[in-house]
């Protein structure tokens, strides 16, 4: 019995790791694709891009661990299947839950893998991606804005500098025209300034100190001073295709997505991003508990399918996690728009599945599980037999 659980462990792992490579691979490349913009407008170089695609990684893991976890288990049982060994297993006294302890343990440590991505990496992975993204483009935007050229490239805009330090972002004799207010036009000029970046909104701040406004409206002018005066761009108007926007849950450690104070101030002000951080919070205990659900719903389907190819096995455990995950999406969208409390929402598809895949368990242990493959067989056989006599 400790052969043949080392033997299943082994090959779980091996599949596991496989899967998870090539789902990681290209669910990256696909995000290569959509980020091609930003990519192309910030000129990243090799290793700059290497550097934020690994800061997403944890992000897409967490998502990976609990299909590249029920493919392992799935194409272990089913080639077994396949092979007849479950039979000469069961021949020789080894029922269906005897085997059970090497694809359990190895659920549970899969499941262990994804609650360390959900409390430490993915908050770490998604927030060094945003600094990153905003370090590079503040710097980019320091090259931008030259000394001594009226800058127009943002519309509506002019900016102008006449010295700008590249490294730190400070500036000196500054001007900024702003037309994008139909009513009015503002001029400001000020002695100092500074190029930063806003890491909670994702912007850019041109920021100007001890100066004065200048707005014309209806003719009329009004001269204003000010100590400290923020003109804020999004990056999409500097760098286009480069947008993220403000922080989201999904970014969020842990200690902030348990704020319970800020999310009732959030529940008064903003009530769809109070309950997206609700959602947020049971996401992350979903998806690391899926792998221990998955990996018992998967096992009795596998006996079901006993001859069938290994590249449809692979096609067959997709469009199951595929029917999971769009229940999943389901209830995290009802959740977010408030139809469903997150609760019910995202746990009844781990409910549903943990309990057909005890009484799956049940029928193949008891050997009452379907043959697919089978009837399938006997279902084209009957049919060429009608073809013929008719």
């Amino acid at each position: 019995m400790k052969l043949l659980q080392r033997r299943l462990f082994a090959e779980h792992m091996k599949t596991f790791v496989l899967s998870a490579s090539v789902l990681l691979l290209f669910i990256l490349l696909g995000r290569a694709l959509q980020l091609r913009d930003m990519l192309m407008g910030l000129e990243l170089s090799v290793f700059d891009t290497l550097e934020l695609f690994g800061y997403l990684s944890p992000f897409f893991l967490l998502i990976i661990c609990p299909i590249a976890c029920m493919l392992a288990v799935f194409l272990t049982f089913l080639r077994m299947s396949t092979d007849r060994e479950l039979v000469a297993l069961k021949a020789g006294g080894v029922s269906l839950y005897q085997m059970l302890p090497a694809p359990l343990i190895f659920s549970v440590l899969c499941s262990g893998l994804g609650f360390l991505i959900s409390v430490h990496l993915q908050a770490w992975g998604m927030s060094s991606f945003r600094a990153e993204v905003l370090s590079i483009a503040s710097s980019s935007a320091r090259i931008v804005v030259q000394p001594g050229v009226f800058n127009k490239d943002i519309p509506n805009m002019v900016m102008f500098a006449r010295k700008v330090d590249p490294l730190s972002g400070t500036m000196a004799d500054v001007m900024v025209e702003d037309r994008r207010s139909q009513n009015n036009r503002m001029t400001m000029l000020a002695p100092e300034g500074n190029l930063d970046a806003d890491y909670e909104s994702g912007e850019i701040i041109f920021l100007m100190k001890n100066g004065r406004s200048y707005t014309e409206k209806d003719g009329a002018m009004t001269v204003m001073g000010f100590k400290e005066y923020a003109v804020r761009l999004s990056i999409d108007s500097l760098f286009k295709g480069v947008d993220i926007g403000q922080v989201k849950p999904k970014e969020y450690s842990w200690e902030r997505l348990y704020d319970y104070e800020n999310q009732k101030r959030l529940s008064k002000t903003d009530p769809r991003m109070a309950r997206k951080i609700e959602v947020e919070r049971h996401k992350r205990f979903v998806f690391p508990l899926a792998c221990i659900v998955l990996c018992i719903f998967v096992i009795p389907i596998a006996t079901s399918f006993q001859g069938l190819k290994q590249q449809t096995g692979v096609l067959m455990a997709l469009l199951l996690f595929l029917t999971y995950y769009s229940f999943l999406m389901l209830g995290i969208s009802l959740g977010e728009s408030g139809d469903l409390t997150p609760t019910i929402g995202l746990w009844v598809p781990n409910a549903l599945f943990l309990g057909l895949g005890l009484y799956g368990m049940r029928l193949a242990d008891q050997e009452r599980m379907p043959r697919i493959t089978e009837l399938w067989a006997n279902w084209r056989a009957r049919r060429k037999q009608k073809e013929a006599s008719a």
